[in-house]
């Protein structure tokens, strides 16, 4: 074959290939949206357009957590408090899992039909916990909602596949439209307005998502934001939901718009379970004090539903991880010790994987799901644990699986219907020869 006849052959491979790249730099450049990144230096004034600043907290801040519920005047609980004053307090935390949701879903219903389930003064929820919380916030009359949600849809309800192209070029391989469509089905004006209405008594109902920026976990009060009278309210909360369940580089991140100085920025959040897997507050918040001032009746008890097994999913991702990765993620951080360093980020598949993966790795304090809890609480609180069973052994064969999110709501449902036996105070973790760390404890009722 002569030189000639050789460069002949390669030439269509060639051409395709430019072809290619090309196709990719248009795709971006003609559907990437502007993006005005909010400056470092004007984080602490950024607020929502429309909102009270105190609609969202930086989720590691102590002194933010609750402090609307210690800083009102004595002679005002009886009026803002009113669903807090002279009673039991419960307060529910539901972490993440992705499909794995499917079991606190179940869990929840069961506990309604073996009639224990108590009203949560909180409830809190990240990822599919953040999926969960609203419904489980607004009682059992929304158990439907909860059975429908996780037996009624599939991949292909949920989500849209994107093409190789877009998958490069793009902030994720999926597409949420379908999923945030599905959101606004279930939660409408007249559950927005219920929501406010709970609020009004003092409840909460706080959700979890990750400022990619700051690598930071933020937590939302979605009770302030439907009782603010904003007419985007629930376009708002239907936005924050989705992005405290987008995973980041699966699904595409949730631009927030906000405002600093007179001018609007956007921030980039993702899936919470980045920052923390679970929360109910950060150590530091005065419990104590908070069973003082409203009078609460016995030891206030904190039902923590973990949808997952003993053995944590993201220990499994780190695991994967390659030494070259691992050494890159850690020299992104001026403070490898401390909490990531502020970055801007841009919506595209590499950033927003690798800074996520960056967020995670340096705050793995947060996504602890139990032992960091328990620590932070010491006996100011009742710890309650659920998780999935070890022997729970069915397997899933696509990104939402119907057939195993059904076989997991079942589960959960029928052993909350027959007295969940939930791990107590007093919980170990143990070590495993292969470093996971199963979860042991004593175990009880639901009602006590």
């Amino acid at each position: 074959m002569t030189l000639a006849a050789f460069t002949f052959r390669r030439e269509p491979a060639r051409i395709a290939l430019i072809a290619f790249v090309h196709a990719v730099g248009l795709l971006g450049c003609a559907a990437e949206p502007i993006r005005h990144p909010l400056p470092e230096t004007r984080t602490g004034q950024a607020v929502v357009p429309g909102l009270p600043a105190d609609v969202r907290y930086w989720g590691d801040d102590p002194s933010a957590a609750f402090r609307d519920w210690l800083s009102v005047p004595e002679g005002e609980l009886g009026v803002c408090c009113a669903g807090l004053m002279d009673r039991s307090h419960n307060y529910l935390v539901i972490s993440s899992g992705g499909v794995d949701g499917a079991f606190g879903a179940g869990l929840l219903v069961g506990w309604t039909a073996a009639g224990t389930r108590p009203e949560f003064q909180v409830v809190t929820g990240v990822s599919a916990g953040a999926m969960i919380a609203p419904f489980a916030f607004l009682g059992s009359a929304y158990d439907g909602s909860l059975r429908d949600i996780y037996s009624s849809f599939s991949s292909k309800d949920l989500v849209t596949r994107r093409g190789v192209l877009q998958a490069l070029e793009y902030d994720s391989v999926m597409d949420t439209a379908p999923l945030r469509r599905l959101i606004d089905l279930y939660l409408g004006d007249a559950e927005i307005a219920q929501i406010a209405a709970e609020g009004r008594k003092g409840r909460k109902l706080l959700i979890g998502t990750t400022n990619l920026n700051a690598g930071r976990p933020v937590v939302w009060d979605l009770t302030k934001i439907a009782g603010s009278g904003a007419p985007n309210a629930k376009q708002i909360i239907g936005d924050l939901i989705l992005a405290s369940a987008s995973i980041p580089g699966v699904f595409p991140p949730v631009r927030i718009s906000v405002e600093s100085g007179g001018v609007r920025y956007d921030e980039v959040h993702v899936d919470g379970g980045v920052t923390a897997q679970l929360f109910l507050g950060p150590a530091g918040v005065d419990w104590q004090r908070v069973t003082e001032r409203f009078r609460v009746q016995g030891l206030p008890q904190v039902y923590v539903i973990r949808n997952g097994r003993a053995y944590p999913k993201w220990t499994a991702l780190r695991a994967r991880v390659s030494p070259l990765l691992e050494n890159s993620i850690s020299a992104l951080s001026r403070d490898p010790g401390g909490a990531p360093a502020w970055q801007e980020v841009e919506p595209s598949f590499s950033s927003i994987l690798m800074r996520a993966m960056e967020s995670m790795l340096l705050t793995r304090g947060f996504n602890d799901a139990v032992q960091l809890y328990v620590n932070s609480h010491g006996d100011d609180l009742g710890f309650n644990l659920a998780r999935i069973p070890d022997d729970f052994t069915l397997g899933s064969t696509e990104f939402y699986d119907r057939t195993y999110m059904l076989g997991l709501f079942e589960r959960g449902y029928v052993m909350a219907r027959d007295g969940y036996p939930w791990l107590r105070s007093g919980l170990a973790v143990k070590e495993q020869p292969d470093g996971h760390q199963p979860i042991t404890g004593t175990v009880g009722s639901p009602d006590g």
